[in-house]
């Protein structure tokens, strides 16, 4: 249960898919002029990827070596082409605006590099909570990139009303460069939020004696300081 807990937290957290690894780039820019096509986009792109995962640990020792590429992109693309089917018959509405980035979801670099580096060499539970995690995070990453720019573009979220009547809406923000300031300012925040944690690590304290030093990855040359102290 432990590593089932640690590949959701590696998702979401650790290594999110969308302001950590910056994988998925072109649908996270594309779809999320609104919040609805960001969850839209990441709900459909966790479906792939947790069923994907699924199979290819269950087939990670049938499948040889030098056809696994090929073999896990017919996987993909199966799984893709049954979700659009879906999404045609249940979610039209969802289906039109996300257009052609559904069929796109064959080469995301999410899903094919979580089989690769993943599923491939680990168990099927373990594989399925891992395609949930980079899912879910990859989710998150689009409905707030989506609800920023709906916001600040069209002064709603999820299509209700939001910002008062005299806020006037910046519509570069629904425009294709309102996806990268968003992103960007998204990305600063998270950055900065991790280094608020990382000095807590007291690098500051630093007393300037190396040779005691407990730190091991302060940066500073510790063999050079002791061999300054010995006056080498």
């Amino acid at each position: 249960m432990n590593k089932c807990v640690e590949r959701l937290k590696n998702g979401i957290i650790t290594e999110n898919p969308t302001f950590v690894m910056m994988l998925g780039m072109c649908p996270t820019l594309a779809v999320t002029a609104s919040a609805g096509n960001g969850l839209g986009m990441g709900l459909t792109t966790t479906a792939v990827l947790v069923l994907s995962n699924a199979i290819i640990s269950l087939l990670r020792k049938i499948i040889p070596d030098k056809v696994r590429m090929p073999a896990y992109i017919v996987i993909v693309a199966s799984l893709v082409t049954i979700v659009q089917f879906m999404l045609q018959a249940y979610l039209p509405a969802l289906n039109k605006s996300l257009g052609i980035y559904i069929p796109l979801i064959v080469v995301n670099c999410i899903i094919l590099g979580r089989a690769e580096a993943y599923a491939s060499k680990n168990d099927v539970v373990s594989s399925v909570f891992d395609g949930i995690g980079m899912g879910i995070g990859f989710t998150i990453g689009l409905t707030l990139i989506g609800i920023f720019r709906e916001l600040l573009g069209a002064g709603k979220v999820f299509g209700v009303d939001i910002m008062p009547k005299a806020f006037e809406p910046i519509s570069i923000f629904v425009m294709a460069p309102g996806a990268f300031f968003v992103l960007a300012g998204l990305t600063a925040v998270q950055n900065r939020l991790k280094l608020k944690g990382a000095s807590n690590t007291s690098d500051a304290e630093c007393s300037g004696n190396c040779a005691s030093c407990k730190i091991s990855d302060c940066g500073y040359d510790k063999k050079e300081s002791v061999n300054e102290e010995k006056g080498e």
